[in-house]
């Protein structure tokens, strides 16, 4: 070939290397500035790209996705050379990836297009992590991107309610570049966990975290501000139980994050649910919706078992309307063999098996949040004048 074929082939497998996704960061190798060079000469195709970090744990997929996108009918041969960031490049991605925001700022202000929703309980083991989790994939498979942090640090379960975990039921650790940590992903959700941080020699999937009040609060801000999630539609935190120190965090960090409100159909459940309703109103939070899990589900025969009583739900929504500001109950969430063993497998039933009542319901709710969407009045949206 002539240096102008060449030169012509060069540009087209330069396209296509450009245009490879960075399966963490999920931007194309070009945008973050990845590819260092592309040249062809005699037939051969000379490839050299830089990876974010040493170890990168992407790299076996990105060297192999690129050198699928630099075949072409004219090149004989792919050359890749694999080299790693300098410490000039890395900051240049991480100003890139801020879009200009400074170091250790929150993201997800008043102004922010991402529409957080804060999901709380009254108490513990109503399945609100489970719900959550659940939730954040069936918004995700709607098309929606969507961020979950697993703000419950003395109980987090996140993880392995989404197979993020390993075979000693240990979370990955999120990659890190300079500041910025990459959370990993499952089912295109972007997840970060306190025990994604507990892995050392001799970790177990057991241990706990046992921290006080200052502690959390620097925990949750770092979750909102060192996290690289990216533009998102959605960030959902499934908080702790109750009412307490994270409760008191996230509403003095996201004062106008909504809540949902998960409860069981029991009594004993319900009136304590109303709680966190309010408490989350009284930092400015709007609660937007109630959830009753563990509602009556149909056996075979056609009967019904409603184990845990029934109008849990419809009795906390009662209580938190006010006015002209009703909150509506969004579902109710049946007991189901299949969502409970989803939760202990990782695959969540709203992928493993969507005909289920409770994959059903799930989706509904995820279907009545993005109709119901968050308003713009009143903020600043991103856009200029030309």
């Amino acid at each position: 070939m002539s240096s102008e074929d060449d030169a012509a082939v060069a540009q087209a497998v330069r396209a296509r290397v450009d245009a490879v996704t960075d399966p963490e960061l999920r931007r194309p190798l070009g945008d973050l500035g990845m590819v260092r060079d592309v040249r062809v000469a005699d037939g051969v195709a000379h490839v050299e790209i830089a990876l974010t970090i040493v170890g990168c744990p992407a790299a076996d997929r990105i060297e192999r996705d690129v050198r699928a996108a630099a075949a072409d009918p004219r090149v004989r041969d792919v050359r890749l050379e694999v080299g790693v960031m300098t410490p000039d490049e890395r900051h240049a991605l991480t100003d890139r990836l801020r879009g200009g925001r400074a170091a250790r700022t929150m993201p997800f202000g008043p102004d922010s297009l991402t529409r957080v929703i804060a999901v709380t309980s009254g108490k513990g083991g109503v399945g609100k992590s489970t719900v959550t989790a659940n939730l954040a994939v069936a918004l995700a498979r709607r098309g929606l991107r969507v961020g979950l942090v697993d703000a419950d640090v003395h109980g987090f379960s996140i993880p392995g309610l989404l197979g993020l975990v390993d075979a000693d039921g240990l979370p990955p650790s999120p990659t890190r570049i300079d500041d910025l940590m990459l959370p990993p992903v499952a089912y295109d959700v972007k997840t970060i966990s306190i025990g994604m941080f507990l892995r050392r020699p001799g970790a177990q999937a057991t241990d706990a975290v046992a921290w006080r009040g200052p502690m959390l609060h620097r925990t949750v801000q770092q979750f909102l501000t060192d996290v690289h999630f990216g533009d998102l539609d959605v960030l959902l935190l499934d908080m702790p139980p109750g009412t307490g120190d994270v409760a008191i965090s996230v509403g003095q960090l996201l004062p106008h994050a909504d809540v949902l409100v998960v409860t069981t159909p029991q009594a004993a459940a319900s009136d304590v649910a109303v709680r966190s309703g309010r408490v989350a109103r009284q930092s400015g939070q709007r609660v937007v919706g109630v959830i009753e899990n563990m509602a009556a589900m149909t056996l075979p025969d056609g009967t019904t078992l409603d184990l845990f009583g029934a109008g849990g739900g419809a009795a906390v929504a009662a209580s938190l309307s006010a006015g002209d500001a009703p909150v509506p109950l969004l579902g109710s969430i049946p007991l189901s063999p299949a969502l409970r063993a989803g939760g202990d497998t990782g695959l969540p039933v709203v992928v493993a098996d969507p005909a289920d009542a409770a994959a059903a319901a799930i989706d509904a709710i995820a279907a009545a949040l993005v109709a119901g969407g968050r308003g713009l009045a009143g903020r600043a949206l991103p856009v200029r004048p030309r």
